[in-house]
C-alpha cells in the first residue's frame, strides 16, 4: 500500500480541529488528529510543507519506522507542534492498517482487555448549588466517576468552570475563546488552597464516599502548595489530584509524595514517553495522562503504558473537546487493549462537531467502547467539514492580584 495523498483539513464546528488524511493507492483512507488548541496552524504549515511532501511513496504498512524516520530525520525532535504532526501521521496509518485487515485497531494491538473504558466527565459550579446540580446532570448522563471543579470566592473566572459566562455558547468546557487576543482570568492560590477541601467535603456530605471523585490543579501550585492540597483532600479519598505542580518540575513531585497518600495524575502537557520516565520509574505518579494527540499517536502510547505496567501504573488518558473524535478514539483502542488501563477522561464534543466527524464508539452506562468498525472507527464528512472555516482561538491566561502573570 503506498501513500499517494497526504491531505490537511482543518476545521471549526465547534471549535477548531486539525486533520491529517492519508490515501494509499489502493483507495484506503487514514485519519489522525493533529490538532494544538491555540496553536493549530502552527501544525497545518508543520504537516503541509515538511510532514506531507515526504509520506507520497512511502509504504502505509511500516507504522514504525515512518514514525522513526518523522521523529529523528527532522533533527529538532521534541515539541508539542512536532509530536502533534507525527501523532497524526501515526494515527492515520494504524487506521489504514486496521481497515487493511478488516478489524479495528485495538484487535492489532491485542485484542480486548476489557468490556468497556469507565470515563468520566467534568462537573463544575460557581457555587455549591450550580456543582451539585452539575454532578447530578452528569449522573443522568450516566457518567459513574466524576471531575469537580469549583468556582473559588474573589474569583471572577478561573479554569474548569463550565458554568461561567464568557459571551459564547456552552461547549462543555470549551476554554479557547474566539478571538484575537487570549481572555484574562484572575487566580489566587491561597484563596483556592482555603477553599478547596470544603467543597469536598460538601460533595462527599451529599453524594456519599462510593462515588470516584477527581480534581484538576492545573499546574498552579508551587510544590509544597500541592503537597498541602493533597494532604488536605486525604479524608474525601479522590480517585486523583491531577497536575498539582507544572510538569516541568518533575523532582517537585518527590516533595509532593512524601507528604500526601493521594493518587497523582500528571502528564497531559508531555509529548514523548521520554517526559515519563523519571516519574514511572521512581512511582511518583499513579496516572499517566497523555494524549495520543500530543505525544505522536498510538504507537508510543502503547510503549509509555507497557513501561508503566512494570510500575503498577495505569492510564488516564487526556480527552478534553480538543482531542478531536479521531485522538478520542486513537486512545480509546489503546485503553482496549492495554491490561492496566485506569479511566478515560470523555468530554462531550458538540452536535456540529459530530457531523463533521462520523464515530462508531459507544457510551453505555459510565463506559466507552471504540465499536468494531475496520480501523479506528471514525470518518470525516469533507464537504460537511467545509462548512465551518477556521477561527482565530486561544486558551486563557492568569494574573495574579498584583498583574503577575501565572499559570492558568
Amino acid at each position: 500500500m503506498k501513500i499517494v495523498t497526504a491531505d490537511v483539513i482543518v476545521t471549526s464546528p465547534n471549535r477548531n480541529f486539525v486533520t491529517l488524511k492519508i490515501t494509499t493507492d489502493d483507495g484506503l483512507t487514514g485519519l489522525g488528529d493533529a490538532t494544538l488548541n491555540g496553536r493549530e496552524l502552527a501544525v497545518v504549515s508543520y504537516l503541509r510543507d515538511h510532514v506531507a511532501p515526504l509520506l507520497i511513496g512511502r509504504d502505509a504498512g511500516r507504522i514504525e519506522d515512518t514514525w522513526q524516520f518523522l521523529y529523528r530525520s527532522g533533527y529538532w525532535r521534541r515539541g508539542p507542534v512536532t509530536m502533534a504532526a507525527i501523532a497524526a501521521v501515526d494515527m492515520a496509518l494504524w487506521d489504514i492498517k486496521g481497515k487493511a485487515a478488516g478489524m479495528p485497531v485495538y484487535q492489532l494491538l491485542g485484542g480486548a482487555s476489557r468490556n468497556g473504558l469507565m470515563a468520566y466527565g467534568h462537573a463544575s459550579g460557581v457555587d455549591l448549588p450550580s456543582l451539585f446540580d452539575s454532578i447530578r446532570e452528569h449522573q443522568e448522563q450516566g457518567y459513574r466517576s466524576i471531575r469537580v471543579q469549583t468556582g473559588v470566592p474573589g474569583l471572577k473566572a478561573i479554569y474548569g468552570i463550565a458554568a461561567q459566562s464568557t459571551g459564547e455558547e456552552r461547549y462543555d468546557h470549551e476554554p479557547a475563546q474566539r478571538g484575537a487576543y487570549p481572555a484574562e482570568e484572575d487566580w489566587d492560590t491561597r484563596a483556592y488552597l482555603r477553599h478547596l477541601p470544603t467543597v469536598f467535603e460538601a460533595v462527599r456530605h451529599e453524594f456519599g464516599p462510593d462515588l470516584p471523585l477527581l480534581h484538576d490543579g492545573h499546574h498552579r501550585m508551587t510544590p509544597i502548595q500541592a503537597a498541602k492540597l493533597g494532604k488536605s483532600l486525604e479524608p474525601y479519598d479522590l480517585f486523583w489530584l491531577e497536575d498539582c505542580t507544572p510538569a516541568e518540575n518533575q523532582e517537585a513531585l518527590r516533595l509532593v509524595r512524601q507528604h500526601t497518600t493521594t493518587p497523582l495524575a500528571i502528564g497531559e502537557i508531555f509529548n514523548t514517553v521520554w517526559d515519563f520516565q523519571a516519574l514511572i520509574k521512581e512511582q511518583l505518579i499513579d496516572y499517566v495522562r497523555a494524549a495520543s494527540t500530543h505525544f505522536g499517536g498510538i504507537s508510543p502510547l502503547k510503549k509509555v503504558m507497557d513501561y508503566a505496567a512494570q510500575y503498577q501504573v495505569k492510564s488516564g488518558f487526556h480527552g478534553p473537546t480538543d482531542i478531536s473524535p479521531v485522538g478520542l478514539a486513537a486512545q480509546m483502542h489503546v485503553g482496549l487493549a492495554i491490561h492496566n488501563f485506569g479511566i478515560q477522561e470523555y468530554m462531550q464534543h458538540g452536535a456540529k462537531t459530530n457531523s463533521v466527524f462520523q464515530q462508531s464508539f459507544t457510551f453505555t452506562d459510565g463506559y466507552l467502547h471504540p465499536g468494531d468498525n475496520p480501523g479506528l472507527g471514525v470518518e470525516l464528512d469533507v464537504d460537511e467539514a467545509g462548512k465551518y472555516p477556521y477561527e482565530t482561538a486561544y486558551l486563557p491566561y492568569n494574573r495574579l492580584a498584583d498583574g503577575t502573570v501565572h499559570d492558568w
